[in-house]
């Protein structure tokens, strides 16, 4: 049976009979239309014109600058088979006039047709930047690519993409308006969704796998592990202390990192890069036992003592407690300083929470340890006044040895309101040692063996029987005390002093009241002394008494005061 397209006659047209033949040939010559695209074969090429057979009764021709190059070289030659476009079937001479150019361009709008139907990806050159985008050219149809499709992130630089070729999705297409709008965006992100599954799907926890410094943080390094991005946290970075993550790494890095967990419905992962290298704390009791000396560098200085990294993810901590053994430490900065090599001895380590202790003073011996025997009871000091409390004053033996002077250590028998009233800071004293107590690190002094002993004194000058003057210092309902000499007192029992009886004692006497008594009773052991003002003169209503002043036996051997 013949063929039933005039375009594409059968083979074998010598098997057919004239009426055959005929009938084809009507049909062939009358199924030519103007504007059609159809295959020719080239026959002859003249300096003007290409004579090209299209199967009609015609030869057709083709302007020869159609089928040329930049440099004038013709591309066809006799033979060549080319898609052409029916511009006219005849014109004055006969021929059917034909275009190239018109024929591939109606082509590439076929296949640009085609694959906007079919939402296929086609190739194209980005040739100019535009108003609101680029232009692309698609097999020589111009194209436009707006700027919010051209990547998933914003291009700062499209100059950058001139002269590049890409793949696109077609987004609008309208042949009768020349109008075609294209999506680079669309594959960018088919290509992700391909690569972050792909990503995935290998992925698994604990392998080591590559990636690229994609951003830093202050918290740490976000990786591109190809489509998925890996966050890198600060605290995975190294076993040691980190400030921040760009000390370790910089953008557009490669760098190899562990697969710590990670989520593909999230579409997150986590990154571990110092568990690349064992933990340096699972052996720390062996490598640092107590009592070992080491050295590390300062690396960070608080109110509380100073950390020093013994190695990479291992720090100790010098406490201020264990920085001298004589020094108060108030603050670390006074002894050490950041970046500064120390030696330190090993005190204690807590692996469980991650704690090695320090100590610099165990690198020398505590000189309390030797305190008895530089000071041994009864030994007499000298030092100066280092500071007064209310209970007594902290004398300076040596650096960071001090000696406590109680108040009940500065006087026989004045009743003392504050330390003040005998020493003041700075004096130089002398002192005796009266204890020591190294394990508490305390000493205690005494500096009244040094000054007069105002009741001895008073004892060895007075016998009983003897009358003086003194003054009123408290009254209670059993008796006087009475203010003889400075550090004497003596008690008035109430059956021993003249008054009305009816009278009670605050009323007849009140503080500071000279009375005139008798001694009645001296007590060297007790050191209590009895008076009675009985058979005694009293003193004049409104008369001035000298007051007897202490007597000294005995010269202090030592100056109490600078």
């Amino acid at each position: 049976m013949p063929s039933s397209d005039p375009k594409n006659p059968p083979d074998n047209l010598e098997n057919l009979g004239m009426d055959e033949l005929l009938d084809i040939y009507e049909k062939r010559m009358t199924s030519f239309s103007e504007g059609d695209i159809v295959h020719g074969k080239v026959l002859k090429m003249t300096p003007s014109e290409v004579v090209i057979d299209i199967g009609y009764k015609s030869e057709g021709l083709l302007p020869i600058n159609e089928v040329t190059g930049y440099n004038s070289e013709v591309k066809v030659k006799p033979g060549d088979e080319i898609d052409v476009f029916i511009e006219r079937l005849e014109d004055a001479s006969g021929y059917v006039i034909l275009s190239r150019e018109k024929a591939e361009r109606m082509l590439v709008w076929d296949r640009i047709e085609a694959a906007y139907k079919a939402d296929q990806a086609i190739s194209g050159r980005v040739i100019d930047r535009v108003k609101g985008g680029l232009s692309v050219d698609v097999g020589g149809v111009k194209a436009f690519l707006p700027g919010s499709l051209i990547d998933t992130k914003p291009i700062k630089n499209l100059d950058s993409l001139r002269g590049h070729d890409y793949k696109f999705k077609i987004v609008s297409f309208d042949k009768k308006r020349n109008n075609i709008v294209l999506s680079r965006r669309a594959i960018v992100e088919a290509e992700h969704q391909q690569q972050k599954a792909a990503t995935f799907h290998r992925l698994q926890e604990g392998q080591l796998t590559h990636g690229v410094v994609k951003n830093i943080t202050d918290y740490g390094v976000f990786v591109d592990l190809g489509g998925v991005d890996g966050l890198l946290h600060i605290t995975d970075i190294s076993w040691g202390r980190v400030n921040h993550p760009s000390e370790y790494f910089n953008v557009s890095d490669e760098i190899e990192v562990v697969v710590l967990k990670f989520d593909s419905q999230a579409e997150r992962v986590s990154l571990g890069y110092k568990q690349k290298t064992p933990d340096p704390w699972l052996d720390v009791v062996q490598r640092y036992p107590l009592g070992t000396k080491v050295r590390g560098k300062v690396v960070s200085l608080t109110d509380y003592g100073a950390f020093v990294e013994l190695e990479e993810g291992v720090e100790g901590l010098i406490h201020v407690s264990e920085m001298s053994w004589t020094r108060k430490v108030r603050n670390p900065s006074k002894i050490l300083s950041v970046g500064e090599e120390v030696e330190a001895v090993v005190s204690d380590v807590n692996v469980a929470n991650r704690r090695i202790s320090l100590s610099l003073k165990a690198l020398e011996q505590n000189p309390w340890d030797t305190a008895a025997e530089r000071y041994p009871v009864g030994s007499v000091v000298n030092g100066k006044v280092r500071n007064l409390t209310d209970f007594g004053a902290f004398v300076e033996l040596e650096e960071g040895i001090d000696g406590l002077i109680h108040i009940s250590d500065m006087s026989w028998n004045r009743r003392l309101k504050h330390p003040n009233e005998v020493l003041k800071k700075g004096d130089a004293v002398q002192a005796r040692v009266i204890n020591v107590d190294a394990e508490n690190q305390r000493l205690s002094l005494s500096i009244k063996e040094f000054l007069p002993n105002e009741w001895d004194n008073f004892a060895k000058a007075h016998n009983v029987g003897d009358e003086l003057v003194g003054t009123v210092s408290k009254i209670t309902d059993f008796g006087l005390f009475i203010r003889l000499t400075e550090g004497v007192e003596g008690l008035a029992h109430v059956s021993e002093i003249q008054r009305d009886p009816k009278q009670k004692l605050d009323k007849a006497f009140k503080a500071g009241d000279p009375v005139r008594v008798r001694i009645i009773k001296i007590d060297a052991t007790e050191r209590k002394i009895g008076l009675s003002t009985r058979d005694v003169e009293p003193v004049p209503e409104g008369e001035h008494v000298q007051q007897e002043q202490p007597q000294s036996t005995e010269s202090a051997p030592a100056e109490t005061k600078s």
